[in-house]
């Protein structure tokens, strides 16, 4: 059995994503020369609602892809049971652009380090920027930083962070779950 608390509801989330392309806009002004790539598995589904914000805001079609770093990962060797690629969809040259790797959660920070090994084989980006809806902080195992965060949040081991994303979006929300204690 697990504890659940939410810890983001989906009017919160609904600001967040909102400050977030706000951000983006500022930082990047028209997306001419600036590529959304979510991280697969889950980031994907971060990646669709920014882009798809952005788009609105600003009235143009926004280049987004997948990626997935199944083959780049440290441990892709070291696990009991082989892992299950997801599928990689980049139709577009990262080639001198600016890239934004977008995550749901940032944990140790091995799956971002594993998207820019990963991220190469599309072409050498210009800038490399993160942004991650939640950064679970102090347990980092690489020195990886998000350049833009919806929250941040204090978590142990044992806990776990989950991002559900449903449609309509009145369901949207993010969890905090954690083994009960007997």
């Amino acid at each position: 059995m697990q504890d659940r608390k939410c810890i983001i509801n989906a009017s919160l989330l609904d600001v967040m994503l909102h400050r977030l392309c706000h951000q983006l806009i500022e930082s990047h002004a028209e997306f001419a020369e600036t590529v959304l790539l979510g991280l697969q598995p889950r980031g994907i589904f971060f990646a669709d609602r920014i882009q798809q914000r952005l788009s609105k805001i600003l009235d143009k079609k926004i280049d987004k892809g997948y990626l997935d770093t199944t083959f780049h990962r440290d441990d892709f060797r070291r696990r009991n049971t082989p892992l299950t690629p997801s599928k990689t969809e980049v139709p577009f040259l990262i080639e001198d652009k600016n890239v934004i790797l977008l995550d749901d959660v940032l944990y140790t920070g091995r799956s971002v380090r594993a998207a820019l090994d990963a991220m190469v084989s599309f072409g050498r980006p210009r800038k490399v920027e993160l942004m991650v809806l939640i950064d679970r902080k102090y347990t980092r195992h690489l020195p990886i930083e998000p350049d833009y965060v919806g929250l941040a949040v204090n978590t142990i081991d044992s806990q776990r962070v989950l991002v559900e994303w449903q449609e309509p979006s009145s369901e949207d929300g993010v969890w905090l779950t954690s083994k009960a204690t007997n």
